[in-house]
């Protein structure tokens, strides 16, 4: 079934409930993501990675606070304007299209995901909004 039938916004509709913040692995940030959010907290690049950034192999993460969040939540993301890539594209996310299992496990802990959808759509629909502008996926987080 193609996706224009179930756009991505039907699939998902965020609660800004903070649980995608959560560590699960961690969020990559990649060096576009550190320059912007440089530029909006008037920090350099460097201080950026020094002070919020961990390493994975040579992939810069952001850091969790002890509660297990990502360092810029505060009951809401602190950095939205800028937030990095990964965190815009969730809940499509290139994980569900490799393994479409993957979207179940995150509805389990995100209330705005809805789980009942066909694999062949949910990929349909997943592919669609990794290839669209960043900007028209619904995210609020």
């Amino acid at each position: 079934m193609p996706c224009d039938t179930t756009r991505a916004d039907a699939l998902f509709d965020c609660t800004q409930c903070g649980e995608c913040c959560k560590g699960y692995g961690g969020t990559y940030v990649t060096a576009t993501d550190i320059h912007r959010i440089a530029e909006f907290l008037q920090l350099s690049e460097d201080t950026v990675r020094q002070r919020y950034c961990v390493f994975s192999g040579r992939k810069p993460l952001l850091v969790q606070a002890d509660n297990g969040y990502c360092v810029f939540w505060e009951r809401i993301c602190t950095i939205h304007p800028v937030k990095p890539r990964m965190c815009r594209q969730w809940p499509f996310i290139p994980s569900v299209l490799a393994d479409p299992v993957n979207w179940r496990i995150m509805a389990s802990c995100c209330p705005g995901i809805r789980p009942d959808v066909g694999e062949s759509e949910l990929k349909a629909c997943v592919r669609q909004a990794l290839e669209s502008e960043p900007s028209s996926i619904t995210t609020q987080g």
